[in-house]
This record gives C-alpha cells, sequence and structure tokens, in this order.
C-alpha cells in the first residue's frame, strides 16, 4: 500500500460518526419538542441521502456517516485513515489520491468523481466534495465533505455523449453542418462541415461576426435576431432560419437552412445552443424553377394567366386601400399571327411572340407588369401617377412593335393592336376591367389596327350587335334559312343575260326576307362565315341544277368571298366538292374576292389558292376595282379575270367629269391586260350609253335588274332573252 496505509489510525476501531455532546447548552425548542443539538445534528446526517465525513488536516479520515456502511457494505471502522480507499476502483485510485495531494498541499477545495465497491459488489459513481476548515487564526485544522450518489448522472451523461457522438456522425454523413455554442463557457464549435459550406479552412476561428459577415445583406437580420436571442432566457427552445451566404473562398451564393435547440438550465437560462446547417440551394433552386414554370409562360418568360389574374386583384386591393397610383389594364393582339403560322411555321410565329415579349416589356418599363394570356394576346397592369401619360406608353409600344422582324430567311412585318380600360371608371372589379379592355380591343381590331382605343361605355353596345349578329348568323347556317338572290349581269353591246350575281339573303321567320347587312359582323368570323360560305355555295348549285334539270340553259353565277373563308385552308377542296356533287361544270362558277384578302400577312396562301381555282377552270373577279389599297399591283400578282368597277365611279358618270376620266382609264388599263370588266351600279340610260360607247363590255344594276329569287331568275334563262332596260 501507499504511504497514506501506514498512518495511524486515530480513532478506536468502530467509533461511531458523532460530534462532542454539548452538556450545557441550552435545550432547543422546536417542533419536536426539547431536543439535544447534538442528537439533532446527528438524526440530521443520517438521515441524508449523502455521506458525511470529516478528516484531519493530514486528509486522514476520523468520522464517517453511518450511511457509509449501508451503501458500501464496509464497517465504519474499515473505512476510517486511509481505508476508505480499498472500496475505490482501481483505475481510479490514482487520479483520486494525486487530487487528494494536491489539495492537501494548496489547502483549496476539491471536488473528483470516482467509484466505489456497493454493498452487491459492483461499483457505483460518486461525487467527493471536500473544503478545508480552518481556527480564528486561520490554521488548518480539518477537512469536511460529503459523497454523493451519482450513478443516474453518469449513465445519462454517457447515453448523452453517446447520442452526441452518433448524431455526429450522421450529420457528417449527411453533409450537415453543426454550429455549438456553450453559452456558460462563451465558446463556439464550428464543424468542419459547416466550415466548407461557409468556404473556411480550419484556421478561421469559430466567430458569429465571421459568419454573419458573409450573409446577403437582405438575409442579415435574420442571423443577427438568432445571435441576439442566445442570452436571453425566455427565447424559444426550437428555431429555423433560411438565409443565403455568399461563399468566402468562390464568392457563390448559396442557400442554408439552420435548425436549432437552445438547451436551458434548471435556472431557465440558455446553456447551450445547437445549430445544424444544412446547405439546400439545389432543393431551393428546383423549387424556384417549379413555382417559376407555373407562374411563368415558357415560351416568352412573360407572367402566364394565372400569375396575371392575381396580380391584377392585388393591384386593384392597392387602389381601394389608397396605396396604388392610377391604374390601367391593357390588351394587345398581335395582327395575323395564324396567316404567320400557317405560311411560314409556328417557329417563325413563337419568334415573333418572343419579339413581341421583348418589345412590349422594353417600352413599357419595369413598373409594368406585362403578361402573356394565350396565342396572340398579351396583357400590360401599368400603374402610374399620371393617367394621360398611359396613351404615350402603350403608343411608343405599339410603334416599337411595328419595326420588322429580321430572320435568317426573310423579313417579317409585326403590328398588335391595344385596347385599355382604367380603374375604376371602367371596371370596378378585376372581371369588369378585363371585359372593359377587351371591349376596347375588339373595336380598335374593327376600326383602329395598330393603335391604342380606350374604352367608351358606346362599345358596349357595338360589341352587343356583333355578338346577336354572330348569333343570328349561326342559326341562319344552323337552320338552313338562307335564300339565295340573284342579279343579272348583262352584255351592254345587245342587253343579253350574261351571268348572274348571287346575293346572300335571309329568311326570318316575321321579318320576311332579310339582307347581309344584319350579320355584317359574321363575315370577319373564320368559323361563321366559313359556314354561311358553305350554305350559299350549296344553295347556289342547287339552283343551278334545278335549273339546268328543266332545260334551261345556264349561265356563270357569281359567289361572293369573305377575307375569312380563305384563312380556313380548305376553300378549294370545299367549293370543288360541292361542284361535283352537283356534275356542275367549274366554268359556271366565278368567285368574288375583294382586295381586302390581299392586304396584310398570309397572302401567299390566298394566292395559291386563286391560283388552285384558276387552273380549275373557275374564274376570279376583283370587285370593288379602284376603291381598295394598290389595286394595280394585285392584278399583277393574282389570277384575276374579271375586274368590277365600283357604282362610286359609275354614278359619277353623269356629274362630275374626273368619275369619267377614272372609268376611262380602268377600261383602258383592262383592254391592255386581257381582263373582263363589269361596270356595277348602272342605274340610267345615260350611265350605260357612256359605258356603252367606251366599249365596256357589261354591266349590272337597277337599270337591268333588282335582286331576285331564283324562280323569278330562271325565267331570265331561256337561251340568250334580251333584259329590258328599267
Amino acid at each position: 500500500m501507499r504511504r497514506h496505509k501506514q498512518m495511524t489510525r486515530g480513532l478506536a476501531t468502530g467509533q461511531r460518526s458523532r460530534l462532542p455532546a454539548a452538556a450545557d447548552a441550552p435545550p432547543d425548542t422546536g417542533w419536536f419538542g426539547v431536543v439535544d443539538p447534538a442528537e439533532h445534528y446527528r438524526i440530521s446526517v443520517e438521515l441524508a441521502r449523502h455521506i458525511s465525513w470529516s478528516a484531519d488536516q493530514s486528509g486522514a479520515v476520523r468520522t464517517v456517516s453511518a450511511r457509509w456502511e449501508d451503501v458500501t457494505g464496509i464497517e465504519i471502522a474499515e473505512a476510517l485513515d486511509w481505508g476508505w480507499v480499498d472500496a475505490l476502483h482501481p483505475a481510479d485510485v490514482g487520479g483520486t489520491l494525486d487530487a487528494w495531494d494536491r489539495a492537501l498541499a494548496t489547502h483549496t477545495p476539491i471536488g473528483i468523481d470516482y467509484r466505489l465497491r456497493a454493498r452487491d459488489g459492483r461499483y457505483r459513481w460518486f461525487r467527493s466534495h471536500a473544503s478545508p476548515y480552518r481556527d480564528k487564526a486561520g490554521d488548518l485544522v480539518g477537512w469536511f465533505g460529503t459523497l454523493e450518489d451519482i450513478e443516474d448522472r453518469k449513465h445519462a451523461e454517457t447515453a448523452l455523449l453517446a447520442s452526441e457522438e452518433r448524431f455526429r456522425l450522421a450529420a457528417q454523413a449527411a453533409s450537415i453542418g453543426i454550429w455549438d455554442y456553450d453559452v456558460a463557457r462563451k465558446q463556439l464549435t464550428w464543424s468542419d462541415e459547416f466550415r466548407t459550406m461557409l468556404g473556411f479552412g480550419s484556421e478561421v476561428p469559430a466567430d458569429p461576426a465571421t459568419a454573419l459577415a458573409l450573409v446577403i445583406p437582405e438575409d442579415r437580420p435574420l442571423l443577427q435576431r438568432l445571435l441576439d436571442s442566445i442570452p436571453e432566457g425566455s427565447a424559444a427552445a426550437r428555431f429555423d432560419v433560411t438565409l443565403r451566404i455568399k461563399r468566402a473562398d468562390d464568392g457563390a451564393i448559396r442557400w442554408i437552412q439552420t435548425a436549432g435547440w437552445r438547451v436551458k438550465a434548471a435556472s431557465d437560462r440558455i446553456e447551450r445552443v445547437l445549430v445544424t446547417v444544412h446547405d439546400v440551394t439545389r432543393s431551393i433552386t428546383a423549387e424556384q424553377r417549379i413555382r417559376w414554370a407555373a407562374e411563368h409562360d415558357p415560351l416568352t418568360g412573360l407572367a402566364n394567366r394565372a400569375t396575371f389574374s392575381r396580380l391584377l386583384e392585388e393591384a386593384i386591393e392597392r387602389q381601394q386601400d389608397g396605396k396604388g397610383d392610377v391604374l390601367t389594364l391593357a390588351l394587345f393582339d398581335v395582327d395575323h399571327l395564324k396567316e404567320i403560322n400557317d405560311a411560314m411555321g409556328h417557329d417563325i410565329g413563337d419568334r415573333l411572340l418572343c419579339t413581341v415579349a421583348g418589345r412590349l416589356r422594353a417600352a413599357l418599363g419595369e413598373k409594368a407588369l406585362v403578361a402573356r394570356l394565350g396565342g396572340d394576346e398579351f396583357a400590360a397592369i401599368i400603374e402610374t401617377s399620371a393617367a394621360e401619360s398611359v396613351h404615350a406608353r402603350v403608343g411608343s409600344a405599339l410603334t416599337s412593335l411595328r419595326e420588322p422582324l429580321v430572320t435568317d430567311v426573310m423579313t417579317i412585318d409585326c403590328q398588335a393592336t391595344a385596347g385599355a380600360a382604367r380603374f375604376p371608371a371602367d371596371g370596378r372589379n378585376a372581371y369588369e376591367l378585363l371585359k372593359s379592355a377587351d371591349i376596347a380591343l375588339y373595336a380598335g381590331k374593327v376600326g383602329a389596327r395598330g393603335a391604342i382605343s380606350h374604352f367608351q361605355p358606346e362599345m358596349r353596345a357595338g360589341l352587343q350587335r356583333r355578338a346577336s349578329m354572330l348569333s343570328v348568323a349561326r342559326m341562319i347556317a344552323r337552320d338552313d334559312l338562307i335564300v339565295p338572290f340573284y342579279q343579272p349581269k348583262v352584255r351592254l353591246t345587245d342587253g343579253t343575260l350574261s351571268g348572274f350575281e348571287a346575293l346572300l339573303r335571309w329568311r326570318h321567320d316575321s321579318l320576311g326576307i332579310q339582307g347581309p347587312d344584319t350579320i355584317t359582323a359574321a363575315f370577319d368570323d373564320l368559323g361563321v362565315a366559313s359556314a354561311l360560305g358553305d350554305r350559299m355555295l350549296e344553295k347556289v348549285c342547287l339552283d343551278l341544277a334545278r335549273w339546268r334539270d328543266a332545260g334551261a340553259t345556264l349561265v356563270p353565277v357569281a359567289i361572293n368571298l369573305s377575307s375569312a373563308e380563305f384563312r380556313s385552308g380548305d376553300l378549294f377542296e370545299r367549293v370543288m366538292t360541292q361542284l361535283r356533287r352537283h356534275e356542275l361544270p367549274t366554268a359556271l362558277i366565278e368567285l368574288e374576292v375583294t382586295e381586302t384578302v390581299f392586304i396584310g400577312r398570309g397572302n401567299e396562301q390566298v394566292g395559291d389558292t386563286l391560283a388552285l381555282f384558276h387552273r380549275a377552270g373557275v374564274s376570279i373577279a376583283l370587285d370593288d376595282f379602284g376603291t381598295g389599297y394598290a389595286s394595280l399591283k394585285h392584278l399583277r400578282d393574282f389570277p384575276v379575270d374579271v375586274i368590277k368597277i365600283d357604282r362610286s365611279f359609275v354614278a359619277d358618270l353623269s356629274d362630275r367629269h374626273d368619275g369619267a376620266a377614272i372609268v376611262d382609264a380602268m377600261l383602258g388599263l383592262a383592254q391592255r391586260l386581257g381582263i373582263v370588266v363589269v361596270a356595277e351600279g348602272v342605274e340610267t340610260e345615260e350611265q350605260a350609253a357612256y359605258l356603252r360607247d367606251r366599249h365596256c363590255p357589261l354591266a349590272q344594276g337597277y337599270l337591268f335588274g333588282r335582286p331576285m329569287p331564283a324562280g323569278q331568275a330562271v325565267m331570265l334563262l331561256d337561251g340568250g332573252a334580251t333584259i329590258p332596260a328599267g
């Protein structure tokens, strides 16, 4: 044994721990009556859960409480002096005695953990505390100490260490960084994974200010609030923060997500803060891409219809709260996009849409929200302090759109029409505002293409009339109410019948026969115009077939085609199918078109369709000649067989010399080009005589006959009967 075992035991073996009785001390009166102070102390010591002991100035144990024997099974006498050392775990003997030597040498308190052999032979952990006791002169006279059973605490600490190690390994495997702050020691520790996220090496000290400096300025308050709350005992135990940092090594912007816990002591003060840090850049980037795709048009990158609707509602709410400027909604419609797609391909059409999107965004500025609602329709939410400036801004945008789009293979004209409505004058909610802007856009497409039209209340009536016309036209086509009327065309040389122009009429149940002026809007609608055209052609073919079967001599019949019918793409097949079904020769049909079918994009398709008809033997007549745009160019570029001099020029023959000059020029041009001429609107014998003297071959008008139903027209088919004038 070491030197301590050789020391003299000062007390008799088996002596119980008790203080000398104070015989002359006054009795203590309390709840339990009169109790001897010495006995009171003895009872208190024996009832305590810890083991009390005392030692002399050399460290030799002189007294031990009775609980020692209860816990260890060793008699108290065996524990005195240095006998207690025999109960120590062999691995703890050296460290324990060395700690005692230092305490005895320095006369300082000691606290040490070691294991003692218990009554059942197993070792348990105890915490030993001892403090020096001095007399009034300050000289050391002994030591007083306690032994506290800490077996449960040690098990908890061991489990905690094991749990923390497992947590550290799991975090390392999952590439999760750890920020560990010991509040009591004011010691901050960063894991290697966290340093890698920040772009720091191991030499950089773990300092909150260093980490805070890497946080993007907009997100810095999030981390600062967390750092400021650490010393506060009232802070929540759990916290989550997601923020952006700029890595120290490469400057890359990364998203990091923190999840932390504040561990509190029994005093409710925070003693530790443990934070896990995860780089979530990839998942947030993916989430942002998904959100972006859900809110934007994939072709142009503009906001889509759903996002536009939400932002319009928010803009209106700002107006209602008095926080917004003047709010204007503008709708844009790209002219002739379908024709471009059909003639040049959807890739060119898509490129045009992207160009429109870019130009609108640049012209309207960052404060305007530009969206693509679908197809060829765009929208802009414009908030401005000056209402009058909206017209200029939208006008500037439309001007920028007119710049041709130059591609590798061709140059494409670009144009859009706009309609605008203001809140709240033109609508008190999103639906009403959109409706008003749409009405203004339609009015602009009808009468002001390429410009901006602001909503006016009277526009609503016009839209309602158009809707009514379309509804009636659909009913006419569906219920087979079309009745062709025929106006004769005559040879001016002898007055004989040369053909008819078939004019659309329809039968109303109560009003009788109605003219096409009641459904004019239908001829601009692709679907309705095609349906009416098919019905009209079918009725004309049926009349021709009946006249033929009745033995009449047939003459060509001219049928009017609207520009909308050419956009269907199958016009040639539809006409030829009707002729074949009724076994009619193509020479009996003449197609009348106005110059509107030639104007704008997609005229290559019109030219190809007319060329097919021409090769098939169907005559092409250019109606209202001289009133349109670039008529002479159309005569050169398209297969025109007949031109019809507009009635306005014929009416001028009697009272205006310039009208006569224009008619003379038209007749001379047609004769040189080998084109047949028909003068429209001939109502007087003087007009007929003038045209006859200028060798105009054909004419039609009230002088020769008004439009008539098929039953009357067939009476003129008698093998070349002369039609009386007037």
